[in-house]
């Protein structure tokens, strides 16, 4: 099947992203997969540029949002080779990331540039809570080779406070990482890898007091939409500007009602003899 059409090509809203892919899985093998549940347009594993192996996990897109919905639905935590699969709306679509973003945005430094590759951070870090979109981790753009940090970011700030605190100084490959607040992406400067943050700069990060507050206030709003739903009215109950059908006029004085026709007959006569 030919690979997913460049980004600008895409159906984005049709597009699934599925991580936690085991390292038997094939492009074709997920075409198969999917197939059973939508209509399936292209099948897109990266793999690394050397040893052409896949980075454990992939993309899906459908002729149709419905259609993706419903594999997200269907598919997400199904076991495959034994491990389950995760499956959510694709890391490329920028308005359900938009419409996510709360600012729990977080920067991991001191990775391990050979051991530490976006899946582990997925694997790691989805642990604590869902995130809006694949971790990202910054790379070299003539070599392709990890610069040591990256970023991940959650739907709330629970879980990224968790992250930090769980996280922060542990190990992960051989490396002691750090873990907190990432700097807002209006920083300008040199970037220093070892704080998170351009050097010489004052600015403030993600997790602030007015992004939580905003957060708090977004989230009261969709749960007040949930649980109140728009009003329907009882059967036979007038809405406002509607009027009763009035009931049939009855027969005019000296006019007997309409009888029933009579019922047909349950037998017949015999026939008269010749």
């Amino acid at each position: 099947m030919a690979s997913l059409a460049p980004v600008e090509h895409r159906n984005q809203d049709a597009t699934v992203y599925v991580g936690n892919l085991d390292t038997s899985c094939t492009e074709n093998m997920l075409m198969e997969l999917f197939v059973q549940v939508g209509r399936v347009k292209s099948v897109y594993m990266p793999k690394d540029k050397v040893t052409q192996a896949h980075n454990g996990y992939g993309f899906v897109e459908f002729l149709d949002v419905i259609d993706a919905d419903y594999a997200i639905t269907i598919m997400n935590m199904v076991k495959v080779y034994g491990r389950p699969l995760k499956v959510s709306k694709s890391s490329l679509n920028n308005k359900a990331e938009l419409s996510r973003d709360v600012g729990a945005n977080l920067f991991i430094g001191n990775l391990d540039p050979g051991d530490v590759d976006e899946n582990l951070l997925y694997d790691t870090f989805s642990s604590f809570g869902t995130l809006i979109r694949q971790p990202r981790i910054m790379r070299d753009e003539a070599t392709n080779e990890s610069k040591g940090f990256g970023f991940v970011s959650f739907d709330c700030f629970e879980s990224s406070d968790n992250a930090i605190e769980c996280m922060n100084g542990q190990f992960l490959g051989n490396r002691q990482i750090v873990v907190q607040y990432a700097f807002k992406k209006d920083t300008a400067g040199e970037f220093s890898e070892s704080v998170g943050r351009p050097s010489g700069s004052a600015l403030e990060r993600h997790g602030s007091r007015a992004e939580r507050m905003l957060a708090a206030q977004r989230r009261s709003q969709q749960q007040k939409q949930h649980h109140n739903p728009i009003p329907v009215p009882p059967p036979h109950t007038l809405m406002p500007g509607m009027h009763a059908i009035p009931p049939p006029p009855p027969p005019p004085a000296g006019i007997p009602p309409a009888r029933p026709p009579p019922p047909p007959p349950t037998s017949f006569p015999p026939p008269p003899p010749p």
